[in-house]
Order: C-alpha cells, then sequence, then structure tokens
C-alpha cells in the first residue's frame, strides 16, 4: 500500500484545448469576440512524492512533483501549431494598471510600443503551454517587477513542470483510520489567506489522489487544489461500475464557482462578477484571471452572450471521480477547469484599442487518469476475485456444516436403534426366551414408551 502510495501506478494525461481568437482585430474595434476550441493537445503526466517524512502525530509529510510529456498519438495536432491568443502581458497589464495616474498607463504603454507588444499573439502551442523568451518580462524583472512565475520564461503553465505542488502534510490514518489521506497542512499551513472568509481559507480534504476507506453515499468527498488555491467539495451522484468494480460517482456540484448571490457560503470568493466564474487574482499576483468550468457551463448566461464559439455541456465538460467505496481508491477522474481573462479597453494604453469589457476563456484543460492494465488486473482479483470466493466458500462451509450436523443426527438415531434391537433380541433368543401371550400388550406399550 506503501509503494501505491508513494508512485501511483496510474497514468494520468492532461489534455488542453485552446480557444482560439478568429476576429482579433474586430475585437480591438469593440466586436464580439469569436472563439473556436482547438486541440485537445495531450501530455502524460508522471507524478512522484519526495522528501517524505513520517511524524509522531500520525501525519507524513512529502512534496508532490510532476513532469509531462507530449503524447503526439493522443493528440489533435503538434506543440508547433500555431494559436491566436490574447497577450497577457497587453491586456492582464492593463486592467492592473487601470486606476493608477495617467503618466503611469502612458509610461507603460510606450515601453510595450518598445518591444512591440500588441493586444493579440500568435504563438505555438508549447511556447504558451510552457513558456517562452520574452524580452519584456526580463526587463520588467531588471525594474523589480514580477509579472509571471519565478522562472525567466513567461507561460500559462511555465512553473507547472517539473515542479511541486508545495509540502502536504497528511494523516496516515493509523489511530483513526476515518483520517486516512486527509490533509493536516499545506506549506505550514492550516489554512491560506488569499479569501475574505474562514470558511473559503480552510484547507479541507484530501490532496486529491486517496480519501479514506469504507465510504457511504452520505461521506463528504473534498480536496485542495493548490492550482485553484482553494478546497473544492463534491456530491454523490450514483453508485456504478468501473470494468466490474463497484464505485461511487462524485461530480461538481452547480454551485462550485456560483458568485455569493446565488450561493452564499460563496461569498467569501468575490469580488465576483457573474455567477460561474472565480476570480482567483487574489493568488495570481493580482492579474484579472477568472475560472471556471469549460465553455462556461453552470454560469451565467450573460457570459455566452458576450462571447461567441461556446457550447457548454455536462457529458464533455463536467468534472468526476468514480471511488472505491471500501478503500477509498479513485478508479477513474476527469477534474476539467477553464482559464479565462478578463479584457477592456483602458484609457491611456493605447494597445487595447476598444475592446468591450469581456471575460475571454483562454484555455481549458482536462486532468485525468483510470486504472488499466496490470494494476487493473490485481485490483480486480483482490477487490472482487478474492472476497466473492470468500463468501462462496463461506456459503459452501455452511452447507457442508448443515450436512455434518444433518448426518450426525441421522447416525445417532441409527445407532439408538440397533441398541434398542439389539436389547430385544437378547431377551427373545430360542424358545425359551419367547414372550407370553399374556406379556405381550404390556410389553409392547413398554416398547414404545421406551422410543
Amino acid at each position: 500500500m506503501y509503494t501505491l502510495w508513494k508512485d501511483l501506478p496510474v497514468p494520468f494525461y492532461i489534455s488542453f484545448y485552446f480557444m482560439e481568437v478568429m476576429n482579433s482585430k474586430d475585437v480591438l474595434l469593440g466586436a464580439k469576440p469569436v472563439v473556436s476550441q482547438r486541440g485537445p493537445y495531450v501530455y502524460r503526466e508522471y507524478r512522484q512524492k519526495k522528501n517524505i517524512t513520517f511524524h509522531s502525530n500520525d501525519t507524513v509529510s512529502f512534496l508532490g512533483y510532476r513532469s509531462f510529456v507530449f503524447e503526439p498519438d493522443r493528440s489533435n495536432g503538434s506543440e508547433s501549431d500555431y494559436i491566436m491568443m490574447p497577450n497577457l502581458l497587453v491586456l492582464g497589464a492593463a486592467v492592473m494598471l487601470e486606476n493608477m495616474p495617467f503618466a503611469v498607463k502612458l509610461t507603460f504603454s510606450s515601453a510595450l510600443a518598445l518591444f512591440r507588444q500588441n493586444a493579440f499573439m500568435n504563438r505555438t502551442v508549447g511556447e504558451i503551454i510552457w513558456g517562452y523568451n520574452e524580452p519584456f518580462t526580463q526587463f520588467l524583472s531588471s525594474l523589480g517587477v514580477t509579472v509571471g512565475p519565478s522562472n525567466e520564461k513567461f507561460g500559462l503553465f511555465s512553473d507547472l513542470n517539473n515542479s511541486h505542488t508545495g509540502l502536504f502534510t497528511v494523516f496516515t490514518g493509523k489511530d483513526n483510520i476515518n483520517k486516512t489521506h486527509m490533509v493536516d497542512s499545506w506549506n505550514g499551513l492550516k489554512k491560506v489567506s488569499y479569501w475574505h472568509s474562514e470558511e473559503c481559507n480552510m484547507i479541507n480534504g484530501t490532496a486529491g489522489e486517496l480519501w479514506p476507506p469504507f465510504m457511504t453515499p452520505s461521506s463528504s468527498v473534498e480536496l485542495y487544489t493548490p492550482d485553484a488555491c482553494r478546497s473544492i467539495k463534491l456530491n454523490y451522484t450514483q453508485s456504478g461500475k468501473f470494468k466490474g468494480i463497484p464505485v461511487y460517482r462524485y461530480t461538481a456540484p452547480k454551485t462550485l464557482f456560483a458568485n455569493g448571490t446565488v450561493y452564499p457560503p460563496n461569498e467569501g470568493f468575490c469580488p465576483c462578477r457573474q455567477s460561474g466564474i472565480q476570480n482567483i487574482s487574489s493568488c495570481k499576483l493580482n492579474a484579472p484571471i477568472f475560472i471556471s468550468q469549460p465553455h462556461f457551463l453552470n454560469a451565467d448566461p450573460a457570459l455566452l452572450d458576450t462571447v461567441d464559439g461556446l457550447h457548454p455541456n455536462e457529458k464533455d465538460h463536467d468534472l468526476f471521480v468514480d471511488i472505491h467505496p471500501l478503500t477509498g481508491i479513485p478508479m477513474n477522474c476527469s477534474v476539467k477547469i477553464q482559464l479565462n481573462l478578463f479584457i477592456k479597453h483602458v484609457s491611456g494604453i493605447w494597445q487595447t484599442g476598444q475592446i468591450k469589457p469581456v471575460v475571454l476563456p483562454l484555455i481549458w484543460f482536462s486532468e485525468s487518469g483510470e486504472v488499466v492494465g496490470e494494476v487493473l488486473r490485481d485490483y480486480y482479483t483482490h477487490l472482487i476475485t478474492i472476497p466473492s470466493l470468500l463468501e462462496y466458500l463461506k456459503f459452501c462451509l455452511m452447507g457442508l456444516g448443515g450436512l455434518l450436523l444433518l448426518a450426525a443426527g441421522l447416525v445417532g438415531l441409527r445407532s439408538k436403534g440397533k441398541s434398542f434391537l439389539f436389547w430385544r433380541s437378547s431377551k427373545n433368543s430360542g424358545p425359551k426366551g419367547a414372550i407370553p401371550a399374556s406379556r405381550k400388550k404390556a410389553t409392547l406399550q413398554w416398547m414404545e414408551m421406551k422410543l
């Protein structure tokens, strides 16, 4: 079990879908953005736990490292494909500087022009995901201004590859099996400070890989995800089977990214815009980044009215986890999140043109994994075959025990009968042992009573 936990033998994949802007020039003139989905661009995800340290309070700490390798056969395109995307350095920074003095915005706009930065960029898939060398960010860094991840490359996920998700400390379940895999702290914190309520800042659930055993449909399924800077609670929806193994399916509630007006407990995640998108700028260097379900699934319809080309549906865009209830092991899962950028015209920064305020989808990704191959066969053997054989054996033993009891009873009755007949025959052996007629009736009555 330790080896299973340390190096998960499940193949994980992350699939990226880009929302390419098809009318970037018109958007600069105030037109509604038109997007077209490109992808998937699929990467095999390798996970490994390092710096594992066990503690005396029934917890263990570890760093969960991730690395990614492109999978051409699973992808619809190559890493060298070009995508027309909003330039975060221009449009994201513009919104961040909106309330700054006009002179500051004008200076920034001049610097953008000097480094030939435009509102939209045509970059390759590999550059957008994993980053590219950008002289402008290097110039800003020399001035002490941080506009992206700590490394030199600028990209949406440039700090994801060959990195860890923070120091997780989880319970081993040695003293309390119901707390197995539950998070005790993350980076030494019992709660984060990104949000505006104690409930929203709480670190709840597990690290998202395993859950406590002996689950029921009413069991709470939560996970803390550093990528979203928050805990996520899932709802039980149905029981079923994954390749013959019984599972409980958990999905995201429709209120996952609802604003505080629609779902008051989410008020702590505000300031909010329309319901169905969550502002994560407080944990992303104050950039106007919003997360949502893909294609604005379960979001305010007004968001769909401001962008053409979106087609939300639960089958393709809802997230789920299928968990074996007896062990708490997820057999099949797919977590789907969309990144969005709030863009608008900002006076003093001429690169923003006449862009109308809009939450524009950038990219959505599906992080999925399922138990397959030898691991699945091992699981099926231990979780289904062996328990079924033991159950069958139990009934066989019960049946055999019943037969033995019946046989013992019959033998006992037969032995009793033989003893009585032997006694009777010894009393009546030969002519001298004949029972007188006057005593036959009394003797027969006594024999009946004896029986």
